[in-house]
């Protein structure tokens, strides 16, 4: 991966911890694995943005299905040293997503990332949220004050953006149970800031694992009600990231050089009869755009979610916003609106 490096100390020192909590990551869901499921580890994946010349990423995928129901955890660097017309110097990121096969055991996403632009201004983008489909209140707590110690003084503010971002508002509720959001966070000194970024990103992974590894140990007899209810969960995480995530769309509209990768967060299985029942709390022309999902699933009442469905799910997506660009100020947003594709422009 040494081809995938801006020319920028900020973009390199950046790039290297997304690279660090990655590696933190996956060795400590791999002992998850060899402790409680087949032992099967994480595998990598390779993905280039031109063929390598505007660099490009590394996804590690689960594939113990005795733990997991999907996981992913990526790190990229797309960077644009060689082409003038671009505003974007570079962007470093990490954002995985676990997705437990148990379902008394909660899903977690977690994104970090510094974007770097060429007038020397630059801006850290951090999320972490807890995702159960069978809530426990102790790992709420647990998560939320991992992240209240690690992000000091900022987390008050990083929960209310949270919060605003994650929420559904068609289906009166919010995607997962506690919500860490900075959006264009930038203290004035680049290394405090990367300080602060290794704390949370480091705290929400130790967390997380911790939570995962006490309810895989104890919560061993999950009941088809309570498997039922994971899948309908899955099916809101599959509608919010689809329907509202502003960061998925911005990807996908940025180029579709990695459109499995982008969608790498989504459950293996959703409940399409329930996904449909949605439509019609749509408004224009977003219930338009969830009937093109809906026609990309597999004509089954549970159906599976696997990558040449991802690739439809792509292309229906580029389509729908090219065709009503105005839509994407119906998604998710905190305080501030990312301008990622016109950073890519």
């Amino acid at each position: 991966m040494n081809r995938i490096k801006a020319k920028s100390s900020r973009a390199e020192l950046a790039y290297s911890l997304v690279c660090d909590l990655q590696h933190r990551f996956i060795n400590r869901l791999n002992k998850i694995s060899n402790k409680f499921g087949n032992g099967n580890v994480f595998v990598p994946i390779e993905w280039l943005r031109d063929q390598g010349k505007h660099g490009g990423g590394m996804r590690y995928m689960a594939t113990d299905e005795t733990i997991f129901n999907r996981g992913s955890v990526n790190t990229s660097q797309v960077q644009y040293d060689d082409d003038d017309s671009k505003k974007l110097a570079s962007a470093s990121a990490i954002s995985t997503i676990i997705h437990p096969d148990n379902p008394l055991a909660p899903s977690v996403h977690i994104h970090l990332s510094w974007t770097e632009m060429k007038d020397g201004s630059g801006y850290w983008r951090v999320m972490a949220d807890l995702n159960p489909s069978n809530e426990y209140d102790a790992d709420k707590e647990q998560f939320a004050e991992k992240l209240r110690q690690a992000a000091a003084e900022r987390y008050d503010e990083a929960a209310a953006q949270g919060n605003s971002y994650f929420n559904i508002p068609v289906l009166g509720r919010h995607r997962g149970v506690t919500h860490f959001y900075l959006e264009n966070y930038f203290s004035g000194d680049f290394n405090i800031d990367l300080n602060m970024a290794k704390t949370v990103g480091e705290a929400a992974i130790d967390v997380y694992c911790d939570i995962f590894s006490a309810a895989l140990d104890t919560r061993t007899s999950p009941t088809d009600e309570i498997r039922n209810k994971q899948l309908e969960y899955h099916t809101l995480y599959f509608f919010q990231v689809l329907t509202l995530d502003r960061g998925t769309t911005s990807g996908l509209l940025v180029h579709n050089q990695n459109d499995i990768g982008i969608l790498a967060s989504l459950p293996s299985h959703i409940n399409r009869v329930l996904l449909a029942s949605w439509v019609q709390k749509m408004p224009p022309p977003q219930d338009q755009l969830l009937q093109n999902i809906l026609d990309c699933l597999p004509a089954t009442d549970i159906c599976p979610v696997e990558d040449d469905t991802k690739q439809a799910l792509a292309n229906c997506l580029r389509k729908h916003y090219m065709a009503h660009p105005e839509a994407i100020n119906m998604q998710a947003k905190g305080n501030i609106i990312p301008p990622t594709v016109n950073n890519h422009r």
